[in-house]
């Protein structure tokens, strides 16, 4: 048979199944409308739900500064009957994991991240105040200590994440920060914030609404070198953060599992 036979066949079954499930679901509504109760969505039970991920396309901001994803359609619904897009992304464009992989020679690639450390309490570390008049601001061990005095002690495996209110940022030039000479200017974690998670606490995650663990201006990644060999991952470019608490959450990151990666952009949400 043909190709455009089959596409023809296989179409026209999709439209006669297409029926008989709209046939069923006009009964299941029926039923429902009968007195049928449905049993809640998990999710429905925390309340709240509030999307963590950027929508990203070739004009996200990326560290390097040139485009991270590129899409090129491969069918369309007019001439195959279905649309299928070709990607090549960048691992670590939009909001995405830094695997510890990335920045050591045999760490965990993404597809081996625990997936119990992919559902944890997150922890929000406000520096909003200093980051407005500073874009080099960093999180440090007394911005971690003003959190835990005022919330307690940071969970078992925690993602504790940097609010510096770079989201708002996302579409200007001052979200990467870039000077004349190249360098970049944004928040980040400070090494010896780092350095006290790693030795006080089991958090798996460092999390940043910028492009990097690492301050925009930092030419070690001293952040990235301890956290990342140490068998934690990173999330970049968070969203929302001024949508949920500083503490209480839940962080659920959707991270991909191409074998081998050294991260690569993800689907977040917290359930509050």
């Amino acid at each position: 048979m043909c190709d455009i036979c089959v596409m023809e066949a296989v179409k026209a079954k999709m439209l006669s199944r297409r029926d008989v499930f709209r046939g069923g679901l006009a009964a299941g509504v029926a039923a429902s409308a009968a007195g049928l109760a449905a049993t809640p969505a998990q999710a429905d039970m925390h309340g709240t739900i509030r999307d963590m991920t950027h929508t990203y396309d070739d004009t996200f901001p990326t560290f390097f500064g040139v485009p991270g994803i590129t899409m090129e359609q491969g069918f369309n619904f007019a001439e195959s009957g279905f649309n299928l897009f070709n990607l090549t992304i960048n691992e670590h464009t939009g909001t995405h994991i830094d695997a510890p992989l990335h920045f050591s020679e045999d760490g965990e690639a993404v597809d081996e991240i625990e997936v119990g450390n992919l559902i944890v309490p997150l922890c929000v570390i406000d520096i909003r105040e200093k980051a407005d008049g500073n874009p080099d601001a960093q999180v440090t061990p007394d911005d971690l200590m003003a959190w835990i005095e005022a919330n307690g002690d940071i969970p078992d495996r925690a993602c504790v994440a940097m609010h510096s209110g770079w989201g708002d940022k996302i579409a200007e030039p001052a979200y990467r920060g870039a000077d004349d000479a190249g360098t970049l200017h944004f928040p980040g974690f400070h090494i010896e914030a780092a350095e006290m998670l790693l030795e006080q606490t089991s958090a798996a995650a460092l999390a940043v609404d910028t492009l990097s663990l690492d301050h925009g201006p930092s030419a070690d990644f001293a952040t990235h070198y301890a956290w990342l060999p140490a068998g934690r991952y990173g999330i970049e470019n968070l969203a929302g953060l001024d949508q949920v608490p500083e503490a209480g959450a839940t962080l659920v990151v959707g991270a991909p599992k191409h074998r081998g990666g050294s991260g690569g952009p993800a689907r977040i949400f917290a359930l509050v």
